[in-house]
């Protein structure tokens, strides 16, 4: 009889663990981050007359989600991005503040990523444009090389996380997604230093500071 209670002990604590490795699987797949977009091109945007760029440039400021705004500015052909409240809450943000050496220039989409539709999103990924003088086209003109930025949000500052090759790898929006969710809350804004995720490439070395 001992033996057969052992028995059923060990089956039911059998099944119970697969029911809780099951709950967990459900769980973790309810609680997967969704996307969602916003757009920064001109025609979705409010140019501001002031702003810190230069004459060639300008700042505009465009919607986001969960009632946060994007600044975008630009100063001699190079732009930044930053995010938060209002204009002047963004503009003060370690984000405005992140210029690239090289000429560059970001693309009019912004991804989101947030725990749910009704939540404020944590994090922002864009796709830039960063031009390589030592890559001169047919035109003479240097040749971008695709980088995507992935930038923290509130609570806390708005800066940048990571950066992700585009061309260096083959899942680069995966890679960008990934990165959000795993080190963009609990990164420190001033104090850790901006993480390459993936391969390193080209428009990775035209980012990091020399």
């Amino acid at each position: 009889m001992p033996g057969r209670y052992r028995s059923i002990a060990i089956t039911s604590l059998l099944l119970a663990g697969l029911h809780a490795g099951l709950t967990g699987t459900v769980s973790g797949q309810i609680a997967q981050n969704i996307s969602s977009y916003s757009s920064t091109a001109d025609k979705d945007c409010r140019k501001l007359s002031g702003g810190s760029a230069d004459d060639d440039g300008g700042t505009r400021v465009c919607p986001g989600p969960a009632g946060l705004v994007v600044l975008v500015s630009e100063g001699d052909l190079r732009e930044t991005v930053s995010a938060g409240r209002n204009a002047k809450e963004a503009s003060s943000e370690p984000a405005a503040k992140a210029w690239f050496g090289p000429f560059s220039s970001t693309t009019p989409t912004i991804e989101w990523r947030r725990v749910a539709r009704d939540k404020p999103p944590f994090a922002m990924i864009q796709r830039w444009h960063i031009a390589d003088i030592d890559d001169e086209g047919k035109d003479s003109r240097p040749i971008a090389k695709q980088l995507l930025v992935v930038t923290r949000l509130q609570p806390g500052s708005a800066c940048h996380v990571a950066y992700i090759d585009v061309k260096a790898n083959a899942n680069p929006n995966d890679l960008a997604r990934e990165a959000a969710d795993t080190i963009a809350r609990d990164f420190k804004c001033g104090i850790d230093k901006v993480k390459v995720v993936g391969t390193s490439g080209r428009a990775v070395e035209l980012a990091l500071p020399r």
